[in-house]
Parts: C-alpha cells; structure tokens; sequence
C-alpha cells in the first residue's frame, strides 16, 4: 500500500507531480477533479495511502474531497494544496483534520521531503490517542497529571490463545486489526472514550480522558452493548473453516484513578492507573462470551436504570470487602 492519489484539475500541475515523484517508490494516480479522483480511490483503496488535492477546482473543493476520502479510509494521509495560500484556509483544513498543507508553486525536492513529513507525523499520531493529541495541541504539548474519576472499560477475546494455535501469525494479525481493534476501537471513539492501550488480545478504553463528562458511564456502558453488538454482526460474516470468532467479555468499572504521562526517557505514554483500572480489569476476566459485567459504583451514576442482573460480589486484590457486580442484559 504505497500508492499516491493525486487530485487537481490543471494538467500541467499533475505532469510535474508524476514527474516529482518519478524516482521514488509511490505507485502515482492522477485526476483531474475530486469526484474523478474519489471513483480511483473506490477502485483502488487498498493500494492507496496518501491522497494529494488541489483547494479549488471545479465541483467538489479540495476540503470536500479529502473529507470523503477520510469516509472511504480514515488511515489514509490527506494533504491539501493551493496556489492561494491564505491564514483562513490552513486553518479550515486543520479544523477539518487535514494531515498536511502545501503550497503551489512548488520545487520537487521539497515536495517529496514535505510529502516523507507529513506521512511519517500521521503515522506516528496513531501511537497517541487522538484525543490525547488534541489536547496536547490545545495546551502546548503538556498534559498535566490528574486525579480524577472516570470510567473504565476492558475487552477481551475469549479462547484466543487455543484459537491462536491454529491460526499463521499473518493472518491473526488481520483478524486481530481488522475485526477487534479497528472496529472496537471506532466504537469507543464514537462514545468519546480513549483507548488507553492494546495488551495482547485485550483493549482498555478510559471515559472521562483527557476531558470528563457527566454521562461517560453511560457512554462507557453503550460502548459495550455496541462492541457486542458488532462482535455478533462480525461472527455472522466469518468463515466457519478458519476458525476465528470473536467471543468478547467486557467489564467496565468506574472510580477515581491517576491520569498523566509515565515512562522513561526513551518512552513514554498518557495512562490512567489506579483501583479503577484493576477491577475493570478483573470484571473483564469474569465475563463469559457475549457478558458486560459493572461493578456498583458504574450503575448507581447511570441517570436512567438500564436492566440488569445481581451477581455473586468478588474480591479484588487491594480491595478489603467483596464488590457488587452485575450482568448488563441485552434487550
């Protein structure tokens, strides 16, 4: 996947561009407008990585453009260009989550370094929460640390070790991206919640980080009615020869805990620590396929009762009395 859409409708423009590109290893597309250029991108969004369009053109603006390029495949680098370079357009383009911003006329080395920049930022903005990374850019990239209440969400795999066995390890990376961490991970993006960190077969999502709301427990908790949800819709369109399924429990448990950058010099995260953390943790090892087990403390927040079941309390290490738990119920 390293081929380049590029979208403007001068021809002279799009020559030089093959020609600017000519010594590297992009596989180059061309268009002449945005509508053409998106029905190559449908064609061919699998070879596709970086998208290229000029800010004004006929029909559909640049802006546009690269918006429903973001629809077709969100990972996909968008830069805009013009040749009327304004404070007003940089700052429309940013607004709407453009990756990069060039200017015409433009010399072919600086393009291609620009073009390397600009691909390699996105990519490492992937290793960062993208609300995590707003927040640094809206506060001069320093995240105080906090002590706070928030939600915490688990999700596991169940019997993904015995079903690992069987699978290469190419294709349980695909599965494990394609069917558990991209989609769940949406789901949790659509609900404001950060995810925290991937560990093995597992994801942990925090609600209430880097900005708190009133509702993150519910919000939390219609995370995971919606990430079973899709577990169910995803096993439906599995083969049954490969043997991968996707069996989720979830736990969700809501506390206070410590939020802030931890690590070392050479590495370092934004993560939540704390109780919280730990029984949303235990919660998750708890619940059977297809289960969303809160604890008390999640559901005595919810504004409206949601139907759920009484289970047995359990210990947690560190916690001296046993906790209420309870069964989510599906409608």
């Amino acid at each position: 996947m390293n081929g380049l859409l590029f979208i403007d409708d001068e021809e002279g423009i799009r020559r030089s561009i093959i020609r600017a590109l000519g010594q590297e290893s992009y596989e180059v597309f061309t268009a002449g407008d945005g509508n053409s250029g998106l029905d190559i991108l449908k064609k061919h969004v699998a070879r596709i990585s970086t998208v290229i369009s000029d800010f004004r053109m006929p029909g559909i603006d640049g802006l546009q453009t690269l918006m429903a390029v973001y629809k077709l495949n969100p990972e996909i680098t968008r830069i805009i260009l013009t040749g009327y370079a304004s404070v007003e357009t940089a700052i429309e383009a940013t607004n709407q989550g453009i990756d990069g911003f060039l200017t015409k006329p433009f010399d072919n080395m600086e393009l291609r370094a620009k073009i390397h920049d600009i691909s390699v930022r996105k990519y490492l903005r992937q290793f960062v929460p993208e609300s995590v990374f707003q927040e640094m850019n809206s506060s001069a990239g320093i995240l105080k640390p906090r002590y706070h209440e928030v939600s915490i969400l688990f999700s596991d795999i169940r019997g993904f070790t015995r079903m690992s066995r069987d699978i290469p390890p190419e294709m349980l990376a695909h599965y494990l991206n394609d069917y558990f961490f991209t989609p769940m991970g949406e789901i949790a993006h659509t609900y404001h919640g950060t995810v925290d960190k991937h560990i093995g077969d597992s994801m942990m999502v925090v609600y209430g980080v880097p900005v708190s709301r009133k509702d993150d427990p519910t919000k939390a908790i219609r995370s995971a009615v919606a990430m079973q949800a899709k577990a169910r819709e995803i096993n439906e369109g599995l083969s049954q020869k490969n043997g991968f399924r996707l069996r989720l429990g979830i736990g969700i448990s809501t506390g206070k805990v410590f939020s802030g950058v931890l690590g070392s010099v050479r590495k370092k995260e934004f993560t939540s620590i704390g109780m919280a953390v730990n029984i949303a943790a235990r919660l998750q090892g708890l619940a059977r396929e297809g289960e969303v087990l809160i604890t008390e403390d999640t559901l005595t927040r919810l504004p409206d009762k949601i139907n759920t079941h009484p289970l047995a309390p359990v210990l947690v290490k560190g916690v001296d009395k046993p906790i209420r738990i309870y069964r989510v119920q599906s409608k």
